[in-house]
């Protein structure tokens, strides 16, 4: 068997309780389906708009294994996805059947699902066999028979440990899954003379319109808006329906799908509003209009509160906007794309772990975006998300300790980055290809593309660490060795490619060996996040570039979240105080109640709203919007983990202008809890140990421990109890 193969055998059980029973699948394949079905949702102005990246689907058939022992006779319930059949020790047994008695004693039992349609999927229920994590699962059982009869070994078989989530239920299959939803009203109703009626629910929003007690025969129009003005505009809002309704039943004419005629009418499609405007044609009336508001039941485990209302209420509508982009997956924006987009994910991932805490969700969307071998393009075709995605996998293993993850996807990392390196120059550097979009940003200034770009060195740089660091988990030796010296190469060229004495900067890229004498923030930011400066030439960076006017200033929320990260890790969290009432404070003066795509403060009224040259193009609830959520509970509340799980933590407050703050940073099984003002720190750690590290004018008294001093005004105490500490000290 080969390396990947035996790496993937060795997977240990994902960690169901003993004798649980949920739904089971090849892993990644629910996913995959799953993020078809989502991705897939998304329309224009009522055309069907699939993603344009390469869609992979499920294995079609796949076997479910284990070997059981039973200790007195047991009966068995059977219930898949797919036709099946059932073999006891080699032997098949007759038809499909639903129940099964397993005779006392040591069997191996395997079924096989087949299903075009849906992945296959089983649910075993037993009193001591059930279906769990512990099963394992191939698409392909290399078995054979010969003309005597003999059957084949299956040695060479591949096996991975079966997936699941929460589909716990035996009469719920995987795909009749949907999200929750609830009944909500609009708050206010604006009467058109046109006979059209525009109703507004009070904030950005995502669900199905109903409508209320239609009488009559005719069509209904509807007409989606985040802003009023792009409800209001027929001719060229986003999204809009169009549902006929005749006496009997009633079509969706984007779909062309009927259904019986009710009472009141709920249509299929969620979408994203705050606005909508309804306007009937002849003959046909709407008594009312209201929604099934869909969410993701995920719990707000995370919490931030200060002194300062404005970052109280940015903190809200943070949260708020990460909840409506947390769906089956982490998506971008809820209005244009509803996709799954790696750039985007990426940092939902690290918000979640300062919010939700929601591990499950991250998984998901990692396995998706990965999907399937053999790998033919970038994920969702640009250079520079591939290499998020590495970073995110072990990002997510340091909050979460998850080790049987790494050692999951840990194959498809491997052939992932063959890939990446199969397209690398002479110089061992990424250059954009025939496919590939690299993309960077949305920048208002011209920025090439061409070339090799010093960013996507420092992300492919951060990219080989990562798969050291993962290699060295899975225990592969020889990939730590061979990734580790790829980094240190490619790292060791970094400034004698892109450095600027007379800049004292990384240029933007070098074209057909021509060095660029352009400056931006971009790869110099990332350089200081990762520690690739030493600190004298930090401290030239930060003020020749991050804190320079004239260095082309970032309007996305996207990059502003790595621009302000580099600021906090200088520790000028006054300055990011402000930078983000004025930032994120100017989109809610704008009458935002979620965070946008992009927000330049020097657009006026409708100009917000544009953009990809449509009036409404923008979208005003988009993921990386919410990087409030990590700045405050990362830098401000100061906590992070040190080693995988929050075995070890670091807490670190900054009040960074604030007269108090107070908050709750959530673990994988407990929470950090801390309050903080000018004199006093009350802190609480539910799981793991570590130090607390604060500035002081003078040494710092605590009810629990010694605090010790580790430099000029800053001492250090090491927590190791659940209880709360309760510490004086003074302020600098």
């Amino acid at each position: 068997m080969n390396k990947r193969a035996s790496i993937i055998t060795a997977i240990l059980a994902l960690g169901l309780p003993a004798f649980s029973q949920t739904w089971i699948w090849y892993p990644g394949d629910y996913e995959i389906w799953l993020g078809n079905r989502m991705n897939n949702n998304r329309t224009e102005r009522g055309a069907f708009f699939p993603p344009f990246w390469k869609t992979d689907s499920h294995f079609v058939t796949v076997e479910f294994s284990k070997d059981i022992e039973v200790p007195e006779d047991e009966e068995i319930t059977i219930k898949t996805e797919g036709r099946y059949n059932v073999k006891l020790d080699g032997k098949l047994q007759f038809g499909e059947p639903s129940t099964f008695t397993i005779p006392a004693g040591k069997h191996k039992l395997n079924i096989k699902v087949w299903n075009q349609s849906t992945p296959p999927a089983l649910y075993v229920k037993g009193k001591n066999v059930n279906s769990d994590a512990s099963w394992k699962v191939t698409n392909e059982d290399k078995e054979w028979i010969d003309e005597s009869g003999k059957a084949s070994d299956t040695s060479a078989t591949t096996y991975a440990q079966a997936g699941y989530w929460n589909l716990d239920d035996i009469n719920v299959p995987p795909s009749t899954f949907s999200l929750a939803t609830r009944p909500k009203a609009h708050v206010a109703i604006i009467e058109k003379n046109d006979g059209g009626r525009l109703y507004d629910f009070g904030q950005e929003t995502f669900g199905q319109i109903v409508l209320k007690n239609p009488t009559g025969n005719g069509i209904v129009n509807i007409y989606y808006g985040e802003s009023p003005e792009e409800a209001l505009d027929i001719d060229f809002c986003e999204t809009l329906d169009k549902i006929e309704f005749g006496k009997n039943d009633v079509k969706d004419m984007a779909t062309n799908s009927t259904s019986r005629r009710e009472k009141d009418y709920t249509l299929d499609n969620s979408k994203a509003f705050r606005y909508v405007y309804v306007k009937p044609e002849n003959g046909i009336n709407v008594e009312d209009v209201a929604m099934l508001y869909e969410y993701a039941p995920v719990e707000y485990r995370g919490s931030f509160k200060c002194s300062d209302p404005e970052i109280n209420k940015i903190w809200d509508v943070g949260a708020y906007t990460m909840h409506l982009t947390t769906r089956e997956f982490f998506i971008d924006g809820i209005k244009r794309d509803r996709w799954v987009w790696s750039g985007d994910a990426v940092q939902s991932y690290l918000m979640n772990y300062y919010l939700f805490f929601d591990s499950p969700t991250v998984k998901r969307t990692t396995r998706l975006l990965r999907g399937k071998d053999p790998v033919t393009a970038h994920i969702n075709t640009i250079m520079d998300y591939t290499l998020y995605w590495f970073i995110g996998i072990y990002d997510y293993y340091l909050y979460t300790g998850d080790k049987d993850f790494v050692k999951e996807i840990y194959p498809k990392m491997q052939s992932m980055m063959d890939y990446v390196l199969s397209r690398t120059n002479s110089e061992g550097m990424l250059e954009g290809l025939t496919g590939d979009w690299v993309f960077v940003d949305w920048a208002d200034f011209p920025m090439s593309k061409q070339g090799a770009l010093s960013f996507e060195q420092v992300l492919l740089c951060k990219s080989l660490e990562t798969m050291k660091l993962c290699a060295d988990i899975v225990g592969d030796k020889d990939d730590a060795l061979l990734y580790g010296d790829m980094a240190t190469a490619l790292r060791e060229k970094l400034l004698p490619t892109f450095w600027d004495e007379k800049k004292q900067a990384l240029v933007h890229n070098v074209e057909n060996g021509k060095r660029s004498e352009q400056v931006n923030k971009f790869a110099n930011m990332f350089a200081i996040n990762f520690g690739y400066f030493d600190e004298p030439t930090t401290e030239s960076v930060m003020e020749n570039v991050m804190l320079n006017p004239d260095v082309p200033a970032i309007t996305t929320p996207y990059m502003r979240f790595y621009e302000l990260e580099s600021l906090c890790d200088r520790g000028m969290q006054r300055r990011v105080l402000q930078e983000m009432k004025d930032y994120w404070g100017g989109m809610l003066r704008e009458g935002a109640t979620s965070f946008w795509e992009k927000y330049n403060p020097e657009d006026k009224g409708t100009e917000h709203l544009s953009m990809y040259g449509r009036p409404y193009g923008k979208s005003l609830c988009h993921a990386w919007g919410a990087s409030p959520i990590y700045l405050l509970g990362r830098y401000f509340l100061g906590v992070e983990p040190v080693k995988p799980g929050y075995e070890e933590f670091s807490i670190t407050p900054n009040l960074g202008g604030l007269k108090w703050m107070e908050g709750t940073v959530p673990t994988p099984d407990g929470e950090i809890s801390l309050y903080v003002d000018g004199k006093e720190i009350k802190v609480k750690a539910t799981q793991g140990k570590g130090y607390l590290n604060i500035k002081s004018k003078t040494m710092p008294k605590a009810d629990y421990g010694n605090f010790e001093k580790v430099g000029p005004n800053s001492y250090r105490l090491w927590i190791d109890t659940d209880r709360e500490i309760k510490i004086k000290y003074k302020e600098i």
